[in-house]
């Protein structure tokens, strides 16, 4: 089969995303490849598409066990045999999986870096490898936001196997990240690919300085927007991973904490809950999510400003995998910077990571359209404001803020550029703190000079006068402010400083118009998806999932379940070209989803089953026109004519489809009346 008939066929898509079909004919061309997509965008089947066309066992580099078993269980759900070599397996589970590579029955083997390099003499015997993909790359360098000394050891790969090829991928990685990349793979003759950065379905908010009370009135308000819905909150943190998700525990909330200081089998239990949706919000540091192919997580929140786009970037990609609308929630205070510049200094590469937290310090403080500064960051420009970040939604009102600055840079100046922050604002709004009193900041002539503007307002000032140079941090001196060339002119009158109105409205209602608004291109949403029927298709996705051991996603994403509750299909033949049911999918549970629709349709008095080549054929419509038409007519009750007619049908021998054409109702109905009857068990 080509490409593009095992991605229609095995995986259920009509069409290739960008960059992904370049990228399998590179590597069916066996050259090299380094791949850069955002996380979402269909990385794996620029591999696993490849894996089923060459001949041998594609193996796949990948650092964490949960994503392998992950991506496992989705490649044999679609009827492909793939296997993962690791510890959690027995000794018993290796062999069988060995034994399996080497008949060349299996298709597709993960592995991680460790394992690999005890299992290559073993390989390099036994298997023909003719593709090594390394998932996760960045790990191999030392920028990397992840790096891993483990993954510097595959550089020599290409040596053990000379006949296979190598694909790096990886979601993120600046222009010293992805150097390294090539030059510690040793890539030959390769070709990188960099996809759109851009994911149009993610909403972009940053939130400033917000106390701790208003981040948690702000987060239930989110998670009351994302009902039984999933999401992370990421931390800086342990102990606020373990505060928020007490919190949110005593609100009514399914959430839990996950952090390094618990144990393995602690953070193992929590991610497992998280993929199988026993919870909905798991609040984290950054050591969770790598190893996440969740698809239906709807929203991503960051208590603290994260270290680096890279690391944001990364994490909000964990949003919204399938395309649908997600919403990702930045909060950022000066205490953040304070924190990350003590990680940065006591760092063993101060100078980059510095580089890299201004960046991100840039992005969370700037008045311009947020996803334009993204897609720069990442070699990408866009002339056109997205209208789906905060920026764009609600733009800033500027106005003279020359008076508020001199004010505030007088008082830094007055006290010898010996407070910071928090000292600031209080001298400025006249507060009798006893270490004010101490130091006598009440007799300086600016103490009480803005009583008029709010505590809050003045932080947020004086974080906009950090942004805008008017003054810096000094870290080596107890961070205390220090007034720059720029503020020195403007407190001599000679510049003028703008500042935007401080804007803390919660904005709900119009995110909820812009969910509303959003349509992905993928897949028609023009009938809207019947709420009831979509749970009973959910509950339906759950129990396949826990017979199978599997999590939910990997049976149906949310997006598919969608398409079906939105246009439901009546029958086996309508699932194929539902996005996400390929052959084997259909094959196996199909048939549940189709009675399962049919039955929920017949129940809410909403279905009477005609025959949809008649429609067509004597009507011209199109499929989706016969199906508005079809779900539109009203379902007639079963009436005592009916029940002997049914039955009579059925001892005749008919299929439940030829009994669902003659009676004019769905499979499901039909099935469900034959039961109520007492003619099937």
């Amino acid at each position: 089969m080509t490409p593009l008939e095992i991605l229609k066929t095995v995986f259920g898509y009509s069409s290739f995303r960008p960059m992904q079909e370049d990228v399998i004919t590179n590597v069916l061309e066996h050259r090299d490849s380094l791949v850069l997509m955002p996380t979402g965008g269909g990385k794996s089947l620029c591999y696993q598409i490849p894996a089923l066309i060459l001949e041998g066992t594609t193996v796949v580099v990948s650092p964490l066990i949960s994503l392998m078993k992950d991506q496992v269980d989705a490649l044999n759900a679609s009827g492909i045999a793939a296997a993962a070599l690791n510890s959690n397996n027995s000794e018993e589970e290796n062999f069988k999986i060995r034994a399996q590579a080497k008949s060349g029955r299996l298709k597709i083997l993960y592995i991680s870096p460790e394992r690999l390099q005890r299992e290559i003499p073993w390989m390099r015997q036994n298997l023909h490898v003719p593709l090594f993909a390394i998932d996760e790359a960045h790990c191999i360098s030392q920028w990397g936001h992840d790096f891993r000394p483990e993954y510097t050891q595959l550089g020599n790969l290409h040596d053990d196997f000379p006949q296979a090829c190598i694909m790096a991928l990886t979601a993120t990685a600046d222009k010293l990240t992805k150097e390294d990349i090539v030059k510690q793979l040793r890539l030959n003759s390769y070709k990188v690919f960099i996809s759109s950065f851009d994911r149009p379905n993610l909403s972009l908010d940053v939130r400033r300085g917000y106390t701790g009370k208003e981040k948690t009135r702000a987060i239930l308000s989110i998670i009351k927007r994302h009902a039984n819905e999933s999401g992370i909150i990421y931390c800086l943190s342990r102990k606020n991973t373990e505060k928020v998700a007490e919190i949110l525990c005593d609100a009514g909330v399914a959430a839990r904490a996950y952090h390094a200081g618990m144990s393995s089998e602690e953070r193992n239990a929590v991610q497992e809950d998280f993929i199988n949706d026993k919870i909905d919000v798991v609040c984290a540091t950054i050591a969770f999510g790598m190893g996440i192919d969740k698809s239906n997580v709807r929203f991503v929140i960051h208590y603290n400003l994260p270290k680096s786009i890279e690391s944001f970037y990364q994490e909000i990609g964990r949003a919204g995998r399938d395309g649908l609308p997600s919403e990702t929630v930045l909060f950022y205070s000066y205490q953040d910077i304070v924190t990350l510049r003590g990680f940065v200094n006591e760092s063993g590469q101060k100078e980059i990571n510095s580089e890299k937290l201004d960046r991100m310090q840039e992005y969370a403080e700037s008045l311009i359209c947020r996803r334009r500064i993204l897609l720069n960051y990442f070699g990408e420009s866009d002339s056109e404001n997205c209208g789906n970040c905060d920026v764009c939604k609600n733009p800033p009102r500027r106005f003279d803020g020359t008076i508020l600055v001199q004010k505030a840079l007088s008082a830094i100046k007055r006290t010898n550029e010996q407070i910071g922050f928090s000292m600031t604002a209080q001298i400025l709004k006249g507060f009798n703190d006893e270490e004010i009193v101490q130091n006598g900041y009440d007799k300086i002539k600016t103490f009480g000079a803005g009583a008029d503007v709010t505590l809050k307002d003045w932080h947020d000032y004086l974080l906009q006068m950090l942004h805008l140079g008017f003054v810096e941090i000094a870290y080596n001196e107890s961070n205390h402010l220090k007034i720059t060339g720029s503020g020195k002119e403007v407190l001599s009158g000679k510049k003028i400083a703008e500042l935007a109105v401080p804007d803390r409205t919660e904005p709900e209602k119009d995110r909820k118009r812009k969910k509303k608004e959003f349509v992905h291109s993928d897949f028609d949403e023009s009938v809207a998806a019947d709420d009831g029927l979509f749970e009973a298709l959910r509950k339906l996705r759950r129990d396949i999932a826990d017979e199978n051991n599997w999590p939910a996603y990997v049976v149906l994403s949310d997006k598919t379940l969608k398409e079906l509750s939105s246009t439901p299909p009546l029958s086996i033949e309508d699932l194929y070209g539902v996005f996400g049911f390929g052959e084997k999918k259909i094959e196996k549970f199909g048939q549940r989803f189709v009675d399962a629709i049919t039955d929920f349709l017949g129940n809410s008095g909403r279905l009477v089953q005609i025959s949809r080549d008649t429609i067509q054929q004597d009507n011209g419509m199109s499929h989706m026109e016969s199906q508005k038409l079809l779900y539109a007519k009203a379902y007639e009750p079963w009436s005592e004519e009916d029940d002997l007619k049914l039955e009579q049908l059925y001892n005749q021998g008919l299929t439940t489809s030829e009994l669902s054409k003659k009676m004019g109702r769905g499979n499901g109905a039909i099935r469900s009346r034959l039961r109520k009857l007492g003619i099937v068990d």
